[in-house]
């Protein structure tokens, strides 16, 4: 028979402690154990409200951008062209080459602070109102609405077993969203290739088998993210969904429920003699109208895209049970804490934008955007006077004139020099030698040298070299600025 262990016995009282330590172990059962949960139909319901009139404005508005500026024409040219065959950008009045990707960098770059900055002072609003996917699911679910009928409607045409009429709708359905898909990519490609030309080698049936792959893969990627996945894009493969969190701080807008004011849910009227309620009424309006099916009153999700189409249900719920409005609200996680009504926390939302993290923002975006703009519209404000004006016998006028048509110049010799090439043959080049800037003592340019068996027939000849290259290199009939 084993005896109890003395008080001094450090080595029984550990192993005693050690038997007392028990975990606990529950059985999961195989549903709640799926790693990869089935998919739940979203069907959401129709609302009016100001906030759900702002996507609206924000549809016709970006799809009349995209839709209309392929076709706006601009000094006998597509106003905007990303033209692939010639290399050349066209935005309005402004002609991108392509050394010129240093414009492009600095427009991503653009990009995406002005995304952080948005972020950081209203949330997820690029999402809820001028992301392309939320815009062409508004517009395809504008569609099913108008085809299949609202959210009850819809619900029992997928319940019901297939019939004609069902095959019907669906038929019909799926025509209107095909044919948008088309109309999309067709336009996203008239962004690449002359849209006037394009429509007219479909019309002839000539279309080139590259314009005839990006329209069709474009299309099919509207129709099938836009038509069938919708808020799966937005939970599972955006990025911006994963990493919000980050770009988010107690002063940030985000959607929010006042559980201080809604808890416990229930309907007064119903209540019984001194049970307390709140002005929730639980009748799940916010959930139904959410695109992306979640609650609102569990607290901020990932899944929420800001869209705040829950804010104009539970408005007019709150119209309905004679309730002041703002038990849902755009406000901030520090009037949360505060405890202070919507209509009462503006004036600490507004007291807060002007955050360190905004300052940061809003201050490298005015450098990069005026760099930018300075960089597009004066390329030769930064050249010194003496190099911008040459002086020796070949220049015959002065300035950005000169400039530009040697540009156009350099590049109808480069294209001559193709096709020699093209056809075995070498070219001789120009012949020409850059102007040295301050050789000698003097500080003079030195004039012309010409060089070599061959001279550059193009209609460059007299005009000043392009000055950003090295002294003493030959002219390769592609200019570097």
């Amino acid at each position: 028979m084993a005896s109890n262990p003395s008080p001094g016995d450090s080595t029984s009282g550990n192993e005693v402690k050690r038997a007392a330590r028990v975990v606990p172990i529950t059985d999961v059962s195989s549903d709640e154990g799926d790693l990869y949960a089935a998919r739940k139909k979203i069907q959401p319901r129709s609302i009016k409200g100001r906030f759900n009139n702002v996507r609206w404005a924000m549809v016709w508005i970006t799809q009349i951008v995209f839709y209309g500026l392929a076709w706006l024409p601009w000094n006998d040219r597509q106003a905007v062209l990303f033209h692939l065959v010639e290399r050349k950008f066209y935005i309005f009045g402004i002609v991108l080459w392509p050394q010129d990707v240093l414009f492009l960098a600095l427009l991503l770059i653009i990009s995406a602070l002005g995304l952080f900055l948005v972020t950081a002072v209203a949330g997820r609003v690029w999402c809820g109102y001028a992301c392309p996917q939320s815009v062409y699911t508004e517009i395809f679910m504008w569609i099913e609405r108008h085809i299949e009928g609202d959210r009850s409607a819809r619900m029992k045409l997928d319940a019901a077993p297939m019939s004609a009429r069902k095959l019907g709708l669906r038929a019909a359905k799926f025509g209107a969203w095909g044919a948008l898909a088309l109309w999309t990519g067709f336009t996203f490609v008239g962004y690449f290739t002359p849209i006037r030309e394009l429509a007219s080698e479909i019309a002839a049936w000539s279309l080139g088998p590259w314009e005839a792959f990006w329209m069709f893969f474009y299309a099919a990627f509207t129709y099938v993210f836009a038509g069938h996945m919708r808020e799966q894009v937005c939970k599972y493969m955006c990025p911006y969904a994963r990493f919000q969190g980050v770009m988010f701080d107690p002063d940030t807008l985000i959607v929010s429920y006042d559980a201080n004011r809604g808890e416990p849910r229930g309907n007064k009227k119903k209540a019984r003699e001194g049970q307390v309620v709140g002005d929730c009424v639980d009748c799940d309006w916010c959930v139904q109208v959410c695109p992306t099916g979640i609650d609102i009153r569990n607290g901020l999700q990932y899944e929420c895209i800001g869209c705040a189409l829950c804010i104009d249900a539970c408005d007019q719920v709150m119209d309905k049970v004679g309730r002041p409005r703002g038990l849902i609200a755009y406000t901030t996680e520090r009037t949360l804490l505060a405890k202070k009504p919507a209509h009462e926390g503006w004036r600490e939302v507004m007291a807060h934008i002007l955050r360190p993290r905004v300052i940061l923002y809003t201050t490298l975006l005015a450098v990069i955007v005026s760099g930018f703009a300075w960089a597009l519209f004066h390329p030769y404000a930064g050249q010194d006077e003496r190099a911008a004006r040459p002086r020796h016998a070949g220049a015959r006028g002065r300035g950005r004139q000169d400039r530009e048509r040697l540009s156009a110049a350099h590049h109808e010799h480069l294209g001559s020099r193709t096709a020699l090439r093209a056809r075995g043959r070498r070219s001789a080049g120009c012949g020409h030698r850059r102007p040295a800037r301050n050789r000698g003592r003097s500080g003079r340019l030195a004039r012309h040298r010409r060089t070599g068996a061959g001279r550059c027939r193009s209609p460059a000849a007299g005009l000043p070299r392009n000055l950003f290259q090295p002294a003493g290199r030959r002219c390769t009939g592609y200019p570097r600025a």
